[in-house]
């Protein structure tokens, strides 16, 4: 590189130069803001375009993008990653698994036991083989431990693993459009280098920070950084400054990349935190002590791969200082607020609402059969403990008359500490240990696996949520059709054409303005290239109208590159780029009588601000209203019946001398021309054509709505598109059906309908019309927004409304944020939308929607399948040591025997139950819905039915068992006693039972073929095989360590013959009609939804308030390891504490980590340090959040 390269190449620095600025100056430039940024570049720089140079960039060509000089560029200027926050250790996740409670108290049981069994007695007081034997009860359950802590950890470090990988690609997701070497290009933002002209549109995330070099109506929402909630206007002499991690709301422009990764204003927010981690981290062991604080309070920090090694989220307290209107609504994307006075301060409040909220369907039901559980648990423990003591007690001292003296002390408090251990253990048992893990593990794989069916998880709860879902409202456009446009109709200089027109025979007048208005008037990233071979169809990039229109000048056999050569993007005038409420865009450009005004938009919008129109010999001609209704009846309405969506492209000559003009079209421009008017600006134009675009449905959506309407869920389309195109396609699709008397509205007749005489929307009013509306069309963002929200709201229905959204602009962010499960589209959805997604469909796809219910039904299902076995085992298990402590004194189930079964089995059927692969069965029945119970009818009947056989077996076992095997009793042995056949019998049987009934829990909806699609979960074949094989080693050769005995082939016959007879007691079970079952008996079932607000509330205090309370940390130790669960499945975002529950909706975006994430990522219980930014949890979320910068209602049954 002797010299610059520029022409077609883009710049490099030439060997023997440097840059003319450096970091530090770069860092400089963007601390300025507004008018005072231009300032300093024009004082010191000379401007933007000297800039460029000093770079080694070209404004119009970009860099050469050569490996050399791109890595030159990152050696000087540093590349745009921000160093990840290292991954938890192995040694730090064993430390986390053994803080569980339970464990901490098995430990310190077994360690007495322990010291116990080496104090010295006399011989009286036991045989020598007792003395030998008591170490090694102690010495098991210590072993257990190690095992279940060892297997936690190393689940949490793979999940991390896993997880980090997902995120991985989560970032490889997102590029960002750059000119290198004079050529489009889109790479991913962690390759964007200092020099680079990157091109930002409506909807883009910024990657960096940048100067602007030219821009059309630009407006970017740079609330994530400085709190204000309206939209700030961006302009080369204005405002060119652009910072990363703020939103483009509108427009579009090109700017220079001047700071990236942790240079940039971001980047040094995060080193700046970083640097305040030490002094933080002695607070924290400070702040360990303080037992007043809300655990619910203590944030978690979210971070992406872009965070700063060493920062703590937890003990940053960022001064900003300054005006924060963070109390301003938007004015362009309101939503209905209530509450608060603009400008009121607010005042922190405790998370213990927040987290309420963030709780998915699923989670919710977890939370309360789990707290459930653990009452039941509890009682019975402790019953259990204090039996034992009284029996042992009355019986000693009372009966025998024994006394309590100094020589005895070490034997009767080894007999309270087996005792203790025993109650350990039954409430080890009673709370479902392996639940967490069949919920990770469920999500886990169907996360893996949603990812083949193109769709990308973002949000690990929305996988169930799906599952519930009763209503999806889906866009048109990309989702149920193909989204590769063409015009196939037109209609111009009077005449309606069917296929392409001749060119040729077209007016001169309206050849030149058809090719220019399409040429300029589009975005000029949107192009139509040839096919890479040459065969198939032209490929369009950009959006997909423009393309059409693109293709179709293309089609009349023009170029429309030659056009754009003449006039290029920075010879644009002024640009009213489109947004949902325009329905519409203009570009003027500089002509030589004056300005020419381009429009083109919704074929109705459009033609009602036209007061001429083109005739045959391209003249302008009056255009009267009853000339409009005649195209609307005779050209727009046929083409939107045929399902084609109509545009119409005008245009208007503006003359700034009344001398040249020549028509009653045309206008002479004031002086005070005020061109920021948009209204007056855009009026009275002339109509040049209007086109009919088809976009076919999709050939796979009516089968995939059709699936959906079986599987009892109602599809909505809401589209910007006219009544009739929807129409049109809604009933190819299959959404709207003959003989159904279904709505169909468009925008302003649905909000004719849904307000009251205050124009406030009304509850009642929407619950009148959305269970039979099937389309909205000509909607708003906002339409969307209150629609979604007045069903999810609606009590109409028992089960209550799950809805699911799809969206693809920036302005359906309210929806997605407020539906159950946002879809964003991965091809043509904004990045601003995707953000406010909870699920990415990588091929814009409907029938990916269809899979995803697939999977969140089968991860709904997995989990009610491993409930079922676990209650079973755990409700057996529960009951003989309770009955055996109350008759024998002792339970037939040995500790150690009862952690084998719990902490080993059921952690190895949670990974067989939870890798079930779906099946279309699952859509042949109706979704559950918000409020029905997590255990069902037919799982209680199950459950009770199974469990009454096995304790009956093993009552008979171990009273009669002796009698019936003809062996010795195994019954009212002292502590340390040899093991007995008799108990290993018990023990085996049991094994056997829960094994065979392992199979049984496959099915939960009465079906009778339990073996049905076994083959195709061989994960399942191969944990069942080895546990039964592993159960052989354990009772034949597991002697004193596990209390067993080995048992003859005879015995083996009788216990695997029980446990075969479990598969045979199903089928009776299944016989029984679930209508005999009570309903009062399924105590876990939710109640009525009048009482559901108040109920989750008391939930939460009593989860939230654990600190002091340790019995309740006892019996929550099973919702305790769920969440620790849940967090390793977010691990790759945030930095997880063991003792509370985290947001689900910590959101992060590569190489660009909006300070938002950072403010949310804390909860102080004192007066925050840090400034109430529009998207604090501080800030009350129906004033000062802009509408989905926040995660709104995701509450799975409270009124919102």
């Amino acid at each position: 590189m002797a010299e610059d390269q520029v022409d077609g190449m883009g710049m490099s620095r030439p060997r023997d130069a440097t840059y003319g600025v450096d970091v530090m100056e770069l860092r400089k430039i963007m601390e300025h803001h507004k008018h005072e940024g231009y300032d300093y570049v024009q004082e010191k720089h000379g401007g933007v375009q000297e800039l460029c140079k000093q770079l080694y960039t070209s404004p119009n060509e970009g860099i050469s993008g050569s490996p050399v000089d791109l890595e030159d560029r990152r050696k000087v200027f540093g590349s745009n990653v921000i160093p990840p926050k290292p991954p938890k250790t192995f040694l730090q996740l064993v430390w986390e698994a053994i803080q569980d409670v339970t464990l901490i108290v098995l430990i310190v049981a077994a360690l007495i036991s322990l010291g116990l069994s080496f104090y010295p007695q006399s011989e009286s007081e036991g045989g020598e083989s007792e003395s030998e034997a008591g170490w090694i009860e102690g010495v098991a359950i210590l072993g257990a431990v190690v095992v279940v802590v060892l297997v936690t950890a190393f689940n949490d470090y793979q999940k991390e693993k896993q997880f980090r990988g997902l995120q991985s690609k989560i970032e490889h997701e997102h590029q960002f459009s750059v000119i290198r070497g004079g050529q489009d290009k889109n790479i991913p933002v962690g390759e964007i280098v200092v020099g680079d002209i990157a091109q930002v549109k409506y909807g883009d995330l910024l990657p960096a920070d940048g100067l602007i070099i030219q821009s059309n109506d630009l407006k970017v929402d740079e609330s994530s950084l400085t709190g204000e909630s309206d939209h700030v206007k961006k302009g080369e002499k204005t405002d060119p400054m652009m910072f990363s991690g703020t939103h483009v709301m509108e427009g579009s422009g090109k700017m220079l990349v001047t700071a990236v990764g942790v240079n940039s204003q971001t980047g040094i927010i995060f080193a700046l935190l970083g640097a305040s981690n030490e002094d933080g981290e002695k607070e924290r062991k400070k702040d360990k002590k303080d037992k007043n604080r809300l655990k619910g309070e203590e944030g978690n920090g979210v971070l992406s791969n872009d965070a700063e090694t060493k920062v703590d989220i937890e003990n940053i307290h960022p001064v900003v200082t300054g005006n924060n209107a963070h109390n301003n609504s938007n004015a362009n994307n309101k939503v209905p607020e209530e509450g608060g006075e603009e400008g009121e301060e607010k005042v922190p409040k405790p998370k213990v609402e927040s987290a309420r909220k963030e709780k998915s369907v699923l989670q919710g039901k977890l939370t309360k059969l789990a707290i459930q559980i653990g009452y039941g648990g509890t009682a019975v423990a402790v019953l259990v403990v204090l039996i034992l003591i009284v029996k042992f007690s009355v019986t000693k001292f009372g009966i025998e008359g024994e006394s309590w003296t100094a020589e005895k002390t070490p034997k009767y408090i080894e007999t309270f500490v087996f005792y203790f251990i025993i109650g350990v253990t039954v409430l080890v048992v009673a709370v479902p240990e392996g639940l967490p893990l069949a919920v990770t593990l469920a999500l886990a794989y169907s996360v893996r696996k949603m990812m083949d069916d193109n769709n990308l998880v973002r949000h690990l709860d929305a996988c169930e949520t799906m599952g519930n879902a009763t209503a999806i409202c889906s866009d048109k456009t990309g989702t149920l059709t193909t989204n590769r446009m063409t015009v196939v109709q037109s209609y111009m200089g009077g005449a309606h054409y069917k296929s392409t027109p001749n060119f040729k025979a077209l007016a001169p007048t309206i050849q030149e303005l058809l090719v220019r208005s399409i040429a300029i008037n589009s975005g000029y990233t949107s192009r139509v290239i040839p096919d890479k071979d040459g065969e198939g169809l032209p490929q369009q990039l950009g959006n997909k109208t423009e393309c059409a229109l693109l293709g179709f000048v293309l089609d009349l056999g023009q170029k429309y590159h030659t056009v754009r050569d003449e006039v290029p993007e920075e010879a644009l005038y002024k640009v009213y780029t489109f947004n949902s409420v325009r329905k519409s865009m203009s570009t003027v450009i500089s002509m030589k009588f004056g300005f020419r005004l381009f429009t083109k938009g919704a074929s109705e919008i459009v033609l009602k601000k036209c007061n001429y129109i083109l005739d045959c010999d391209g003249k302008p001609k009056p255009f009267t209203v009853e000339d409009q209704e005649k195209i609307v009846k005779n050209v727009i309405e046929p083409m939107a019946g045929d399902g084609l969506r109509t545009i119409c492209v005008a245009y208007k000559d503006y003359h700034t001398d009344a001398s040249t003009k020549t028509e009653d079209s045309e206008e002479v421009m004031k002086d005070n021309h005020d061109w920021e008017d948009e209204d007056s600006v855009v009026q009275n134009l002339t109509c040049i054509l209007i086109t009919g675009i088809q976009d076919p449905v999709r050939d796979e959506v009516p089968a995939s709505i059709k699936q959906c309407q079986s599987a009892g869920i109602t599809v909505r389309m809401v589209t910007g598109d006219n009544v009739n195109t929807a129409r049109s396609i809604a009933t190819k699709c299959g959404i709207l059906t003959p003989n159904e008397n279904f709505l169909v509205l468009d925008g302003k007749e649905f909000n004719k309908r849904i307000r009251d005489a205050n124009g406030e929307v009304s509850q009642e009013l929407l619950d009148k019309i959305w269970p039979d509306l099937r389309v909205l069309a000509r909607s708003s963002p906002q339409d969307k927004y209150t629609l979604v929200k007045g069903i999810i709201d609606s009590k109409l229905s028992t089960s209550r409304e799950v809805v699911a959204v799809t969206g693809d602009g920036t302005n359906d962010g309210p929806a997605l944020k407020k539906a159950d499960v946002g879809f964003a589209m991965g091809i043509s959805g904004t990045d601003v939308a995707k953000e406010a997604s909870d699920i990415i469909l990588t091929d814009d796809n409907f029938t990916s929607i269809v899979k995803a219910v697939m999977w969140g039904r089968n991860v709904y299902d997995s989990i009610a399948k491993f409930l079922q076995f676990q209650l079973t085992v755990n409700c057996v298990a529960v009951m003989v040591a309770f009955f055996g402590a109350c008759i024998i004194n002792d339970s037939p189930l040995k500790a150690i025997q009862m952690l084998w079964v719990n902490l080993i089995m059921d952690t190895l059927a949670s990974l067989a139950l939870a890798t079930e692969l779906p099946s279309m069965e699952l859509l042949k029945r109706k979704p559950y819905g918000r409020t029905k119970a997590l255990i069902s009818r037919t799982m209680t009947k199950n459950i009770l039915g199974h469990s009454i056989y096995q304790l009956i077996v093993i009552f008979v076992l171990l009273f009669e068992g002796n009698n019936l095997f003809e062996i010795d009793d195994g019954k009212y042995a002292k502590i340390h006693a040899p093991p007995s056949q008799h108990f290993t019998i018990i023990f085996n049987t049991f094994v056997m039972m829960t094994l065979f009934n392992e199979v049984n829990a496959r099915k939960i909806h009465g079906q009778r073929n339990i073996l049905e699609g076994l083959k195709r979960n061989p994960v399942f074949i191969g944990i069942w095989t080895g546990t039964f094989v592993a159960q052989i080693i354990l009772v034949q050769f597991g002697g004193t360590v596990f209390s067993t005995k080995a048992l003859t082939l005879d015995q083996w016959f009788w216990c695997v013959f029980l446990g075969v007879s479990t598969l045979l007691w199903g089928q009776i079970i299944t016989t029984v009609p679930t209508a005999v079952i009570p309903k009062k008996i399924c105590w876990w079932r939710r109640k009525s939804s009048a009482e559901e607000p108040e109920m989750e509330e008391e939930l939460e205090e009593e989860v939230d308030g654990m600190p002091g309370r340790r019995g309740q940390i006892l019996w929550i130790r099973g919702l305790a390891r769920l969440q620790t669960q849940i967090r390793v499945v977010n691990a790759f975002q945030m930095d997880f504490d063991t003792s509370q529950l985290d947001s689900y909706d910590k959101r992060s975006r590569p190489s660009v980590i909006s300070l938002q994430s950072l403010q949310s990522a804390q909860h102080k219980p004192a007066v925050s340090k840090r400034p109430n930014l529009a998207s604090s949890p501080e800030v009350d979320e129906n004033n000062s959040r802009g509408p989905w910068f926040a995660r709104q209602d995701s509450i799975p049954y409270a009124d919102e």
